[in-house]
């Protein structure tokens, strides 16, 4: 395995920020590399860096003699004049790709439903990305270095791009390097991880699941030498304050050794804290949708005949491709549009907390600087017993003092969401509806939001192209299809299986919308086990299936633990060991009737 790029002592900085000191790391034959770190920390400038799209201040990069290198960058450097076949191509013949089986299947899976002779200028923001992809993948590279691949790409377009990147080279040949929030992505696609932090790149074995677990530990092995460093430190100071009075000096080495111990005091990573606020009281009824459809200026139907309850509690997530609806769907829902036909009725003790795709709320005040957007809530919130303002609050986000005054518009995108997110939970709802709420987060923000919608007790509604998002903090997942709702109960791999078999147009079965299609024909698909339940029935079924769920989670450790203990019982101690025998045997019963009712439920409930 031989060395395809290596970095040697770069380093790089930004006005106000150096991101790189003084790194030396290599790239071999064969490794699919995944790049994480927090927003702002040096991901897409290492990237950059590597590419040579970016020259460091110091240190150098050097490529294999003859390798070529595919980039995708954040933003695309398309000519808007030129055609999407030049952008895609540039000026090589038709007859070269057009007989190429891989790369009509490419053009397929991106392009397929755009004109390829029409201009680049006249493409959305989702479709230039799309073409920018298609450009890279359609090219014969050595190594690609790809930043955030999975941007504006769907479910389904996402697995395809993991299939094909996991098979795009020979085992042992050519190098990935990918920047991306998507965690799925991540262990899909990645056998190596590099974390990027404190201005240097650390490298992990294994995919995103494997750095976490491997991070963890690292935490914990830096916070023991931590601990031990500030004994020693705490006598240091003692002994440099109180040292005998007779002495008139103290050894000089002594003193030099404990002004270093002080000065090594090592700068603490910002630290991600998301807290959840009062919730205001949520009634019995939520969202009601009564046969709802709409259409825009008479045009198709992008939601045809919907009928939906959403009760407290629920936490559902909304499947899709892009373009299905589903962000007119939560509109709907949130009353932020009238449906065409049909009722949609809400709760009178609703209280929506909602996050655009777009940001639009925050968007309208791109003028304000972040503590005026702040000054529009309350001055404090009870926070965990304490009283806690909203630039307290922000702060827990990573945000810095001096950066409150800085105006909205200069925000990077993971800071607009997160300042977003605050500013809905500020407005104390119990009923949170978010709408991509993963896009520009890093993984840390991730795991803090997610850690947040874990707890919440309100009801939850999301749409996410974030599989590992979306199947973490959602009970039950939905599928938009064909304007018509479905339930989907095995989640996001049945949700492909359906869109890849080709869902029966018009079917519809979410909760409250019974068997029938919308012309009252019979569904002719094979009955799940779970679809003869009411909504009802599902709910409580449910409700108890996450129960037992979280309790099996939280034993899992307590059979080795007992049988520990057991283990350091005085052997002559009968009784004791009686009773440690019993406890023991209790637990592992418990255990098993927990596991007989996960698994009955779980066939009730139809979950695979």
């Amino acid at each position: 395995m031989g060395i395809l790029i290596g970095l040697e002592h770069v380093s790089h900085e930004w006005p106000g920020k150096r991101v790189l000191d003084d790194q030396t790391i290599g790239i071999n034959e064969g490794e699919r590399i995944g790049i994480v770190g927090r927003n702002g920390d040096g991901k897409s400038t290492l990237l950059e860096i590597v590419a040579h799209a970016l020259e460091p201040d110091a240190g150098s990069v050097t490529w294999r003699r003859g390798i070529s290198v595919g980039y995708l960058g954040q933003a695309d450097q398309l000519d808007d004049a030129d055609p999407v076949r030049r952008a895609i191509f540039g000026d090589v013949p038709e007859y070269t790709w057009a007989s190429d089986a891989r790369i009509r299947s490419i053009l397929g899976e991106l392009v397929g439903d755009l004109d390829l002779d029409g201009a680049v200028g006249e493409l959305s923001g989702g479709q230039r990305r799309r073409v920018d992809l298609c450009r890279v993948l359609c090219g014969t590279w050595d190594v690609i270095c790809m930043d955030e691949p999975t941007n504006h790409l769907d479910l389904a377009a996402i697995e395809w791009l993991a299939q094909h990147l996991r098979g795009r080279w020979p085992a042992g040949t050519g190098a990935l390097l990918v920047v991306t929030h998507d965690r799925w992505f991540l262990d899909e696609v990645c056998e190596h991880m590099w974390e990027v932090h404190d201005r240097r790149i650390e490298p992990f074995e294994g995919g995103y699941s494997a750095y976490i677990q491997q991070r963890v530990e690292r935490d914990r092995q830096a916070a023991v030498m931590e601990e031990r460093r500030q004994n020693t430190l705490r006598k240091e100071l003692n002994w440099l304050a109180h040292g005998a009075k007779a002495r008139t000096s103290k050894p000089k080495f002594r003193v030099e050794a404990a002004r270093a111990l002080i000065a090594d005091d090592p700068p603490l990573r910002n630290p991600l804290e998301l807290k959840r606020l009062a919730v205001s009281r949520l009634g019995k009824q939520v969202i009601e949708m009564k046969d709802v459809s709409f259409a825009y200026d008479g045009g198709p139907r992008v939601i045809d005949d919907v009928s939906w309850i959403i009760g407290p509690g629920d936490r559902y997530g909304i499947l899709g491709a892009n373009g299905a609806g589903k962000s007119t769907l939560l509109a709907l829902m949130t009353g932020s549009l009238e449906p065409t036909s049909g009722t949609v009725k809400v709760g009178a003790s609703v209280r929506f907390g909602f996050m655009s795709q777009h940001l639009d709320a925050l968007s309208e005040r791109d003028g304000w600087r972040v503590l005026e957007v702040l000054g529009r809530y309350k001055r404090s919130y009870l926070v965990g017993g304490k009283m806690q303002s909203p630039t307290q609050l922000v702060e827990h986000l990573g945000f810095e003092q001096r950066e409150l005054q800085n105006f909205v518009r200069d925000l990077s995108g993971g800071q607009r969401r997160r300042l977003a997110l605050l500013c809905v939970i500020l407005e104390e709802p119990n009923v949170l509806v978010l709408d991509e709420p993963g896009n520009d987060l890093d993984t840390d923000m991730l795991a803090v939001m997610e850690d947040l919608l874990d707890s919440w007790p309100g009801t939850l509604l999301v749409v996410s192209h974030d599989r590992y998002l979306m199947e973490r903090v959602t009970d039950d997942q939905f599928a938009l299809i064909d304007g018509h709702v479905r339930h989907v109960p095995g989640g996001v791999d049945e949700y492909l299986r359906l869109i890849s078999a080709g869902s029966p147009e018009g079917e519809a079965s979410a909760p409250g919308t019974g068997d029938q299609r919308a012309g009252g024909e019979k569904d002719p698909a094979t009955p799940r086990p779970g679809d003869a339940l009411t909504n009802q029935e599902r709910r409580e079924l449910k409700k108890r299936f996450d129960a037992v769920s979280r309790k099996l989670e939280k034993t899992t450790g307590d059979p080795a633990r007992l049988r520990a203990a057991m283990a350091e019982v005085d052997a002559s101690d009968y009784a004791a060991l009686m009773a440690a025998q019993a406890e023991l045997d209790a637990c592992l019963a418990e255990r098993e009737a927990l596991e007989d009712e996960w698994l009955e439920l779980s066939e009730r409930l139809g979950i695979e």
